[in-house]
């Protein structure tokens, strides 16, 4: 099934109707769900791992998961914030291995970049200087295009924090890049 016409399907049923197909082992009802979210989970992945194998283990990771505790899902906020948490759970336990294996915190640089034309370099580069939360929030609203309510469930803070950080995030990137001109 092609995957724009997957998520076509998906915004036909209620998130709480494909999870209960899915609990009923109906498995072209959880693969709905991953054709409508695995892309953007893997860009988050990608963007916090900064490894494209590592990226999809975490997606992947996050799925079993999700494909686990189905039957356990309240729906207080929906589907995708409590998706999107596991997923971000399944990357800072990637992280945390990693460290483990290397025996020293890993350096926090940016994925490759295939281009290097100088203002995504230097965006790049100021995005990795950010304090994480505040980039955490900047990538999920400007980049994946998350909704302020969206992005305080899946970091679950409060809405205002969201819009907050975001905030902080942008002045600190602007002084940031204001810097590296000069």
């Amino acid at each position: 099934m092609p995957l724009a016409m997957a998520a076509a399907r998906l915004t036909a049923r209620s998130d709480a109707d494909l999870i209960q197909a899915s609990k009923r082992g109906d498995l072209s009802r959880f693969e709905e769900i991953y054709a409508a979210h695995a892309g953007r989970m893997k860009s988050i992945a990608f963007h916090l791992l900064a490894d494209r194998a590592d990226a999809e283990d975490a997606v992947q990771e996050a799925f079993l998961k999700i494909y686990r505790a189905a039957g356990a899902i309240q729906f207080d906020s929906g589907l995708a914030p409590w998706i999107y948490r596991i997923l971000l759970n399944c990357c800072y336990d990637a992280c945390r291995k990693r460290r483990r294996q290397a025996g020293s915190p890993l350096p926090d640089e940016p994925p490759a970049i295939a281009n290097n034309v100088p203002l995504q370099v230097a965006i790049r580069h100021a995005l990795a200087r950010i304090h994480p939360q505040y980039r955490m929030v900047f990538w999920l609203f400007e980049v994946e295009g998350f909704r302020h309510s969206e992005v305080a469930a899946i970091l679950e803070i409060p809405e205002g924090t969201s819009k907050k950080w975001l905030f902080e995030a942008k002045r600190e990137l602007k002084r940031l890049l204001t810097e590296s001109r000069a």
